[in-house]
Order: structure tokens, then C-alpha cells, then sequence
């Protein structure tokens, strides 16, 4: 008796075993790299319009990301290193994400809260306003305005229920609150698009505000916290979420148009920090299991993956048929925008947690070692680095470039 229940406790455990194994396997089946197509939600025509050259005079680098699609190739701005620095500000703590450029002048607020107008021309202060707040966003420009989205109070580090946010638009002449509304804690860049501003929160909230008097238009609410920001195209806005999901809405009266997620796999599923990129038809953005997504911009069927090593928080950037993003796993990386299959790899010194920008055929991004890079766009090669940043580090004008390092920013001009 006792040997034939051995052999059923036996039989029990290897039917376990096996069952584990085929679900191990399974799950690595559904977590795997998917190569995508040229031919299924892809279209070829370039989708950035040019600037004229009063827009650029006048606000060169309204977003992040530059434009509504979050693409980070700005058209119409041409530098090439080596690059010369002519001044240098120093903002007095973490510049976690870059200024935007509008009226000859550069907006940014520090990780500890303090909203910045500096000169263009000669880095020296324009105006300041301290808010006792926690800032990890870009501002936007919304014609004389500059809209911020903020995170709680100090601590930066506090956590719980009862914490809140806020978004303020400021006059870009001297800093003065035209208007401001409590949201949810928020480090989603605002987008400006149309007279709307939109954006989310940590209360998984996302927004559209008249983008003058910052009345209500919209909202949204979605199952997780929304970190990134938003892109648009068309008339459908994009953004990421913390519930594992990528969502589409309409833009005109916020109606999802369709939610999709990340590939199941052994493990949490991935989450989405990043700010989708959209273009060709699709929408690029990386998640925290490491992978790069592309995912149909009209169906929100997954068109490719590629899984890098490492987390990926930076915003992928899009230009002439290619995606670029960097991962903690070190490494640098072109895809083809179409199948995702790897162009070229370059290994960094460092981690990457910033987005990439792509100007004039040079792609730059920095390390969490303070390093940033520019490299030649088509072959990856090595063109030029420069010992600091950490994040997100160039932004432009028809003059100059700006530097964002770990605290400080750098006016440079072309050599």
C-alpha cells in the first residue's frame, strides 16, 4: 500500500513538473521577440512638416520631443559637432528634463521645483519662480504661455494616499500665473495642440484643458498611473500607462479608441514610463521589461518587440525609416522603424534612462555616468561626446544648441 501511494506522489510531481515546465515554456513563447512588417501598418511618406523660418525664429522647440508626434528629429535646425561653449548656467539642482526654446529665451524647471527663464543669447536669468514643488516634465509653449506640469510638494521622495499636483501656465515675460488647477501628482510633459493641453497624472487621469484659461475640455480616467506624456496624431492622442497598457483616445472629446498591452513573459509585465513616438502609422515606445514596442497606430495590434537587456524608460526617437532608444542594459540602439530589426548597436559607458534626439543626421543621448554622446545616425560610429548629462540632452535653435547636464546647461555654437 504504501509503495503504490510513493508511485502516485511520484506520478503527481513529475505531471507537475511538467506542467510548470510547459508553462515556462509558454510564457517564453508569449514574451519573445516579434519581427514586424514593411507591409501591415506601415506607411513610408515622411511625416514631419517643416517649420517655416518665423516659426523657427520665433519658437524653434516648443515640446518635448519637439513636435506633437513626440518624434525628436526637428527639421529645419542644422548642427554638427564639435560644438564650442559660450556660457553656462547653473540651475542648483537635478534637470531631470530639457527646457523648451521659445522668444529667444529657454524654460525648464529643476527637480526641486523652481521654474526658469533663462536668455538664449547669454544664459543670464530672465526670471524665476519657486514653487515648493517636485518637477520631473518638460514645459510646453501655448502661444505667450509656458505650461508646466508639477508633482507633489517636498519631500520628492513622499509616497501614499493625499498627495497632489498641479499645472501652471506662466506668461513667458515675466513669470507671472496666468493660470493654474490641482490634478493628480504629474510628470507627464504637456502637449499644446489645437488650443488644448494634454496630459496625465498619477491619479491614472488623462487630461485636455483649453490650453488659455485652462478649463476642463476632457478627461479620461484609466486603471494606473500615467508617467509619460502624450503624442498626437491625426486626431487620436497616445500615452502609456502603469496598468501595463498603451492607450489611443480621440483627441476632440478623449473616447478610447483602443487600449493594448505588453507581451505577457515570466516576470511582472512590462510597464510604460516612456513617451510613445508617433509615425509611419505606428506608435514606438519603450516599457520596463526591457523591450522596444511598435504597435499599429490605428488597431493597436503589436507590429514588432524587441526586448534590449535592461529597462527601458527613454522615449524612442524616429527619423528616415529608423527608431532609436537607449536601455540600462547599456547599449544604444537603431531599429528599422518597419520590422525592428536591429541596424546597428553602440555600447555606452553607462546606463541610459533619457530620450534620444536626432539633428542634422546626429543622434545624441547621455548615460547615467554623465556622459553624452553623438553618434552618426546611418552607421552608429562615434562623432563627438562631452562629459556630462544624464538625461535628455540637446534642444536647439537656428543659433545654437543647449546642453542639459546633471545641473547645469550649456549655450554652444558650432565650431
Amino acid at each position: 500500500m504504501r509503495k503504490r501511494i510513493l508511485i502516485g506522489v511520484g506520478v503527481v510531481l513529475l505531471v507537475l513538473i511538467g506542467l510548470a515546465a510547459a508553462f515556462v515554456l509558454y510564457r517564453q513563447h508569449e514574451g519573445r521577440n516579434i519581427r514586424g512588417s514593411s507591409s501591415v501598418e506601415f506607411v513610408t511618406t515622411e511625416p514631419v512638416k517643416a517649420p517655416t523660418p518665423a516659426e523657427l525664429r520665433t519658437v524653434p522647440w516648443p515640446l518635448y520631443g519637439w513636435d506633437e508626434a513626440r518624434m525628436r528629429a526637428p527639421v529645419g535646425l542644422a548642427h554638427r559637432p564639435p560644438y564650442r561653449t559660450i556660457w553656462r548656467f547653473r540651475a542648483g539642482s537635478l534637470l531631470e528634463f530639457p527646457p523648451v526654446v521659445a522668444y529667444r529665451r529657454l524654460f525648464f524647471a529643476n527637480n526641486s521645483g523652481v521654474m526658469w527663464a533663462i536668455s538664449a543669447e547669454t544664459g543670464l536669468r530672465a526670471w524665476r519662480h519657486a514653487t515648493g514643488r517636485c518637477v520631473a516634465a518638460s514645459p510646453a509653449i501655448a502661444g505667450r504661455l509656458v505650461i508646466q506640469t508639477f508633482l507633489n510638494r517636498h519631500p520628492c521622495n513622499a509616497s501614499g494616499s493625499g498627495l497632489d499636483g498641479e499645472i501652471v501656465a506662466y506668461g513667458v515675460g515675466g513669470g507671472n500665473v496666468v493660470w493654474q488647477r490641482r490634478i493628480g501628482p504629474s510628470e507627464s510633459s504637456p502637449l499644446v495642440a489645437r488650443g488644448l493641453v494634454y496630459f496625465g497624472d498619477w491619479n491614472g487621469k488623462v487630461w485636455a484643458l483649453d490650453a488659455q484659461t485652462g478649463a476642463v475640455r476632457w478627461t479620461h480616467q484609466i486603471d494606473g498611473e500615467v508617467k509619460g506624456g502624450v503624442a498626437l496624431d491625426g486626431n487620436t492622442v497616445y500615452v502609456g500607462s502603469y496598468d501595463h497598457h498603451v492607450y489611443a483616445f480621440d483627441a476632440r472629446n478623449g473616447a478610447e479608441r483602443w487600449r493594448t498591452g505588453a507581451q505577457l513573459r515570466l516576470g511582472s509585465q512590462g510597464t510604460f514610463y516612456s513617451t510613445p513616438a508617433a509615425a509611419y502609422g505606428r506608435v514606438y515606445i519603450g516599457a520596463t521589461d526591457g523591450k522596444v514596442y511598435s504597435f499599429g497606430a490605428a488597431s493597436g495590434a503589436l507590429r514588432w518587440s524587441y526586448g534590449t537587456g535592461g529597462y527601458v524608460y527613454g522615449s524612442p526617437a524616429v527619423w528616415h525609416e529608423r527608431v532609436y532608444v537607449g536601455s540600462y542594459s547599456r547599449t544604444f540602439y537603431c531599429f528599422d522603424a518597419a520590422t525592428g530589426k536591429v541596424l546597428w548597436a553602440f555600447g555606452a559607458d553607462g546606463p541610459i534612462s533619457g530620450s534620444a534626439t536626432v539633428m542634422d543626421g546626429i543622434v545624441y543621448f547621455s548615460t547615467l555616468n554623465r556622459t553624452t554622446y553623438g553618434l552618426n545616425a546611418l552607421t552608429g560610429s562615434r562623432i563627438w561626446s562631452f562629459p556630462d548629462g544624464k538625461y535628455s540632452p540637446i534642444v536647439a535653435d537656428p543659433k545654437r544648441v543647449y546642453l542639459v547636464g546633471y545641473g547645469s546647461i550649456y549655450g554652444m555654437v558650432d565650431r
